[in-house]
Order: structure tokens, then sequence, then C-alpha cells
């Protein structure tokens, strides 16, 4: 027997189609049937690829004495967090004020008429453990609350929605948008990149990012960003978070010294390294393992990730099972090594390659088997790579030259049931998410501008065109592609990181004017639904989509993906500057206002704003021809636009222009890349 969400398009949603909680997916109806009947709404938020998500799913949502409670005194909600970030961003904040920290999946009790939240948690387990509560006895405990404490309740309401009220309207600030805010953000994001803490460890790009934007600026500082900006590349090329085996990047380690990852991979953080990655070597960081990670990431987007219509899937879980027979699947079965699984695939040449260049031990590093970790940068050697590749063939089942297309296991039964040639893959998440492929076609598009390699091009043609053929229905953006049918209404994100990825294109082959033309179009409509013309900025949602929101928010801080509105401060300078229209200017201006008072007291939640604030104060315009332009789009150069210019003074082989202003024609290579360096720390 299975609920309603037996239905859903969404991959997480339909994960929980068999359990007997009675199962709402975020719509009017279960709005309505919550107030009629005056149950208070339980409100799940999670992801397919979330480990917890999947325990609590197999756990406290399948049992029948929750379920029966849950349906008779609630209205139970599941939304994916992939479709509806806001929906999933108020909630959270929400939380972090309740208990002061978040995560997933986020469980919260809403009231039913307002749907304020008054009490939430993380993951509950069915019986007490943890030092947790069982989850039978929290609803019950939370059901008495609702009934017997309405002074408490109405109290505790008052105070949620003030603090979310607060959030959402930002104090005004009369900072100055000048170089010495944005070098306190840029010490910010240096100190935090190259902080090693507490666990986990994350790739946190927006402030690696920013650090290495700090490489050309010259101030007191506590911290060499060269060194910090080049330490991150290494953690993410050589550590365990990156699958040396088949390519891609895993989310995050929980250690700090970059080793066991948590194994679930991300289509927006292997985006964001890929051009991370990028930057680092046209920066003149050449580190053949930057180069070999970016190869071999491509290499497994396109075997693993990318659907025949050339757009990319979601991500892939971090669980998998080791037979067809096992019941549950196992976290890391897919990516990791025992000793004796080496033993039986490796000659004794090749063991010894492998240990002595990777983290290889009998005892392994992840229950009792092995996490492959670089123990130096470099190349590696012939015989290790022989290795590596021995175990792509046990993992897939067939050497790397011969899995072009490895399809995806779209759910455990295909997982289970298909005839795999090697290992059984975790499942993928099949879904398309305008920003997040926005993030992997920037990332492409920057690795083709530095590499020159042809596919990389192709990879992100492909998909920009599918979005932009696809995401327009009757003249509106959308977020979601579910096999073909395009749904959700765009959020801010999809709008902003979209933009940027037309924008990075167009970047590579600036004589193609479509691709900028494209980007100005898709900027009027993100300017039309989502502009806050009182405060600045943009909300989250669109105007016409967003009446059941208890507040609109405007994002400004970045979290494993990049806010939209840093990328929109830097998108609309970029479009100033290749179109001559002031508006652009004048709306990053007034967009960066809107948050100098988050700048200067927490910079730490902001890295993107202050990398908008560097092309606001630094952004420069460069005319000139195809060939001499190609010379320069191959450098790390992060404040420099492009344009197409056959009509140059005599003798002249650029312009160069930074905001409203003109430098006198360069004569020279060599003053045309001194009038650069001059525009980029002014």
């Amino acid at each position: 027997m299975t609920n309603r969400l037996a239905q859903a398009e969404s991959l997480y949603l339909r994960k929980h189609a068999e359990n007997p909680i009675d199962w709402w997916y975020w719509c009017p109806e279960a709005l309505e049937k919550a107030k009629t009947e005056d149950k208070p709404i339980f409100l799940s938020v999670g992801y397919s690829s979330c480990h917890w998500c999947t325990v609590m799913e197999g756990e406290a949502f399948s049992d029948e004495a929750v379920a029966e409670y849950m349906n008779q005194n609630f209205v139970p909600i599941k939304v994916d967090r992939e479709e509806r970030p806001d929906i999933d961003s108020i909630y959270m904040q929400a939380l972090q004020m309740m208990i002061g920290q978040g995560g997933w999946p986020l469980n919260i009790f809403l009231t039913p008429d307002d749907r304020v939240p008054f009490y939430g948690g993380t993951y509950f387990p069915l019986e007490p453990k943890f030092g947790r509560p069982g989850f039978l006895e929290i609803l019950k405990a939370v059901r008495r609350f609702y009934d017997q404490e309405k002074e408490k309740l109405n109290s505790f309401k008052s105070e949620v929605m003030g603090l979310l009220e607060r959030s959402a309207s930002l104090p005004a600030s009369n900072t100055e948008l000048n170089k010495n805010l944005l070098l306190q953000g840029v010490e910010t994001g240096v100190g935090i990149t190259g902080t090693r803490g507490n666990p986990p460890s994350f790739p946190m790009i927006p402030h690696a990012q920013l650090s290495l934007r700090g490489t050309r600026f010259s101030y007191d500082s506590n911290y060499n960003a060269k060194e910090v900006s080049q330490q991150r590349g290494a953690d993410l090329a050589l550590g365990g978070i990156y699958d040396h085996v088949g390519g891609g990047f895993h989310r995050y380690t929980v250690d700090s010294t970059w080793t066991v990852p948590h194994f679930e991979k991300m289509l927006y953080d292997n985006g964001q390294i890929v051009e991370y990655l990028a930057d680092l070597w046209s920066s003149g960081v050449r580190e053949p393992a930057f180069k070999r990670a970016i190869a071999q990431t491509v290499q497994w987007l396109k075997r693993e990730m990318t659907a025949p219509e050339g757009y990319f899937y979601a991500s892939q879980d971090a669980d998998s099972f080791t037979s067809s027979q096992a019941e549950e699947p196992e976290e890391g079965a897919f990516y990791v090594w025992s000793y004796q699984t080496l033993q039986q695939l490796l000659t004794s040449e090749e063991l010894q390659a492998l240990q002595s260049e990777f983290t290889v031990t009998e005892a392994g590093n992840f229950e009792g088997s092995n996490v492959l970790q670089r123990q130096a940068a470099g190349n590696l050697s012939p015989t290790a790579e022989t290795a590596l590749e021995k175990l792509f063939a046990a993992r897939y089942g067939y050497p790397s030259s011969q899995v072009n297309l490895f399809p995806p296991a779209r759910n455990n039964s295909e997982a289970k049931q298909h005839n795999w040639a090697g290992r059984i893959p975790p499942v993928t998440d099949t879904k398309m998410i305008t920003a997040w492929n926005s993030l992997m076609i920037s990332g492409l598009a920057r690795a083709y501008a530095v590499f020159e390699e042809i596919s990389y091009w192709n990879c992100a043609v492909k998909a920009a065109n599918f979005i932009w053929e696809n995401q327009w229905v009757e003249g509106r953006f959308y977020r979601l592609n579910y096999n073909g049918i395009a749904t959700v209404p765009a959020q801010s994100e999809d709008y902003a990181l979209f933009i940027k990825a037309l924008l990075d294109i167009y970047t590579c082959h600036p004589e193609d004017t479509a691709w900028l033309d494209k980007a100005a179009q898709l900027q009027a409509e993100f300017d039309k639904y989502l502009w806050s013309p009182q405060d600045g900025g943009y909300f989250n949602t669109p105007s016409d989509s967003s009446d059941e929101l208890i507040v609109r928010e405007r994002s400004y801080m970045d979290n494993a993906t990049p806010s939209a509105n840093g990328v929109a401060v830097a998108n609309l300078v970029r479009l100033h500057l290749l179109t001559e229209q002031t508006d652009y200017l004048a709306s990053a201006e007034t967009t960066l206002k809107a948050f100098t008072s988050i700048m200067e007291k927490t910079p730490q939640a902001c890295p993107g704003l202050f990398s908008g604030l560097d092309w606001y104060l630094q952004g420069t315009l460069v005319r000139s021809t195809p060939q001499q332009l190609q010379e320069l789009i191959a450098q790390y150069l992060p404040t420099c636009a492009y344009q197409v210019e056959t009509a140059l003074p005599n003798q002249a082989v650029a312009l160069v222009c930074q905001g409203l202003t003109c430098l006198e024609p360069a004569r020279e290579k060599e003053q045309l890349m001194a009038q650069i360096q001059e525009c980029s720390v002014a």
C-alpha cells in the first residue's frame, strides 16, 4: 500500500511512498486541511542523497505506531529541499533560532492557521538513543503542548515571527562601498579557507574563490592568500574527498584531514570545484593533480551524470548495495577497497606503488577498508595509474576506455535488479535543477577557456541550450525538469547562476554575442519578478508564487551553493561593462548597499557579496581582436570582461575601460597587461 507520494516526480518524495504515514506534498490542499481540521503541520524536509534522511525513513517513518498517531493528530507534509529551497531556507533558519543548529532531515512543527514553527529538530530516532527522545514520545508531547498551552504557544509564535521578519528586513547601514570593506571580506575569507578546524571539512568554494581573488592585493594580513588558496586546491585534488578511481568529488569529509568522505556526489560541488581548480591553474599554479582531477571529473560527468538530452543529473547517493540480496545499502560500498581485494586485483608491484603514493594499509581508514588519498602532489607513477585503471575495471566491470556511458540506477529496485558487470552503483537522482546545472556549465566553460579542451565546451553548450530551450514555459523561467517536463517557477539562484553561466560561455568566445543577449533577456525577467524595489537586492521567490510563505527572504549567505545576491551583483556589473547600460551598475550598487550591514558585521557569512564588490570596484572591460582576447581569457583576471573590437585606433592592440572611464589605447601587449594590472587592484 502506497501513499500519495508514489505519484511525485521527486526521487526523495517517492522514497517515502511506502511509509504508513499519510504524507502530503506541499500544496494548498494540505495547508487548507491542516487549517480546517485544526491539526498542526509536521513538516519534514530533506533530499534524496541525505544519509540520515534515509535512516529516518526506514525507522521512524516506517513504524506503524508512529504513523497511526501522526495521521490522527497532524498533517504530515514532505518537502524536497532541492525542489523548494525557499521553504527549506525559512524553516531551517527558524530551527537554528530554536535549537542553535540545523541540518537534514529538517523536521519542524507548524501551527495550522499561519504556518509558524513552534518546535523542531533534525534526526529523531524511533526509540530513545544518542541522547535524543523517541519520535512517538516527541509527537505526543508536541500535540499536548499545542492543545493545552495556547498562551505559551502564541507567545513563542510571536517571538519566532519577530525574529524571522527582522532577519528578512536587514538594518540600514552607512558603510561605504570601498576597498577597505573589500579587504575586510578578503581577510575573513582567507582566514576561513586557511583554517583546519574541527571536522567535518567542506569545500566552501565561495570562501576559496574570494581567497584566490585576494592574491591580487598587497595589504597587511595575518595569512598568505596564495598559500591558502593553493592548499585548498591540494586538499580537494589530493584528498579522499576526490574519487581517484572514477572522478568526481564527494560532498565533504568527516575529518579535518580531508581523508574519509561522506560519499554522496552533488552536481553543485563538482561544478564549483572544477571552476576553482581551473582558476588556480590559470593563476599560475600548474599542479598536475588539478588538471587530472578536472579531466576525470568531466569524464565522470559525461559517463554517469549526463542525460541524453545534454543536461546534468542532480546527485548520487552515498550508500549502495553490496549484492542484489542485501536488504539495505551501505555507505561508501561503491568506492572503498579492502586490502584483501587490492591484493587480489593488483600485482605486488602495483600494490606497492599504490601504497607508496596513496593511503593504503591492511587495517584501512574507513571501517576496515581504504579510502584512497594521495600522499604527495605531482604526477602519479605509470604503475600507480595502471593500478587505478584496474580498480576502475573492477568497480565498473569494464576498462575506462570501454565505459563511455554508465546508465543511472534511478531507485533501489533498479540498482538491485540490473545485471551490473561490476559493483552495484549508488542511486542517481536524475532530475534537472537549473541552478546546479548552471554551476557545472560555468565550471566547464572556465576549464575550456583555460585548457582548450573542446569536449568541455561541447558539454557546457549542450546543457545551456537544453535549459534555454526547455525551461521557458509560457514566457516564464522554471527551476526543475523531470523527464522533459519543466516545473516549479525559477528561484533567485536559478536566475542568478544561469545568467552567470551564459556570461561565462560568452566569455569563451566573445565574438558570439547571442549568449550575451540571452543573459540580458533573462536578467530582465529576474528584475521583473524578484527585484526588491523598496530595499534592493533579489527575493528568493518570485512575486507571483510566494503567497504561502510566512516571510519573503533575500538570500545573502553562501552555503553549499553561492548566494543569489552575491552572484547577481557580479552579473550586473558584467552586463553593465558589456552593454554600457548604467541601470545595471545602479542595481549592483543598490544590492550591495542593501547588505552592507551584513558585510560589515558578519563578513564570514557572505563571501559571494565581497566577490561582487570586487567586480563593482575593479570591474574592467577589455576590447580587442578575438586573437588577442583569447590570450587574456586563459589567464586569471577575475574582474575582466571582454568584447570584440575590430575598429581599434591605429597601432593599438586593445582598449581598456574601468567603470565609467577609459584609459589611453594600449599600443603594446606589455602596456595592455600593465593597464589591466592597475585596474585590478585600484
